[in-house]
């Protein structure tokens, strides 16, 4: 089969889009918005996320698992939907995956280089995007001219996962992790963190007036209809679109979660360890 007739024959197939938990469910939202037509198998790894607190080494494994199972079940495209699992293993994953890969870090810092007016922006994420380093290094080679200001934020993923997004004791941690951002006067705030925008109405709250929020969930989902339309691979056919989820952990937790924060597509949950 030649190059062009493999292509062809991928077009319908779906896109793969995984985390390790419910936060990329931020990034399907925005895939699904903007690309309507397209099949998707969301893998969220819930039995051993959150991965924010535990070694790149482990992480990169766990990526690389994952990638390599939704390659087994024909997806298209892989979107790693998850700061830590890119800061991790993005390119690793590249190399090891025959289709294309996408992370989350770059599109985000992209648009924090293109939005940012004082040039002063803050980062916020979890203990392993920020210790990667990640998004200094690639905001650090788009300019040299932009401050960075990063903060780890360890309890926000699990307010997230609880389904807890509101409420004044999520404003008061808030209060704290963001207090070097407003202290070196930031303009620009990255969510390094696809469950963070989950929480932007009260990170809108705490961080005040004047200060443009990224999420990279819509800059990404702009890079996936970017690939798609380079390689060739948009879908092609009126047969209605799938979408698919799979969870390495409680099924019926995740269909709720999955169903507060994504909507009414998360119809089923189908049990997927590694």
């Amino acid at each position: 089969m030649g190059m062009f007739e493999e292509t062809r024959n991928m077009r319908n197939n779906p896109i793969g889009i995984f985390d390790s938990g419910v936060g990329g469910l931020t990034v399907m939202r925005s895939v699904i918005d903007r690309l309507p037509r397209e099949s998707i198998i969301y893998y969220g790894d819930t039995a051993r996320g959150p991965y924010g607190s535990k070694d790149l080494t482990l992480v990169r494994k766990y990526a690389m698992d994952i990638a390599a199972f939704l390659e087994d079940l024909g997806v298209k495209m892989i979107v790693i939907a998850c700061n830590s699992a890119t800061a991790a293993g993005l390119g690793y994953v590249k190399n090891a995956c025959e289709v294309p890969v996408i992370g989350v870090i770059e599109p985000g810092a992209l648009e924090a280089v293109r939005r940012t007016r004082n040039q002063r922006v803050g980062v916020i994420g979890t203990k392993a995007t920020i210790e990667s380093g990640a998004y200094t290094r690639r905001i650090g080679s788009l300019s040299r001219k932009i401050e960075i200001t990063s903060r780890d934020c360890p309890l926000l993923v699990e307010f997230v996962e609880r389904g807890e997004v509101e409420g004044a004791h999520i404003e008061q941690v808030l209060e704290e992790y963001l207090e070097p951002m407003r202290v070196a006067g930031v303009d620009t705030l990255i969510l390094g963190c696809t469950h963070y925008p989950l929480l932007h109405k009260p990170i809108a709250r705490v961080i005040g007036d004047g200060v443009t929020i990224i999420s990279s969930a819509d800059a990404t989902a702009a890079e996936v209809e970017r690939v798609l339309a380079e390689e060739g691979l948009a879908r092609d056919t009126d047969e209605p679109r799938t979408y698919r989820f799979l969870c390495s952990g409680d099924t019926e937790l995740a269909r709720r979660l999955g169903r507060m924060f994504l909507g009414p597509e998360v119809e089923h949950v189908e049990k997927a360890s590694l």
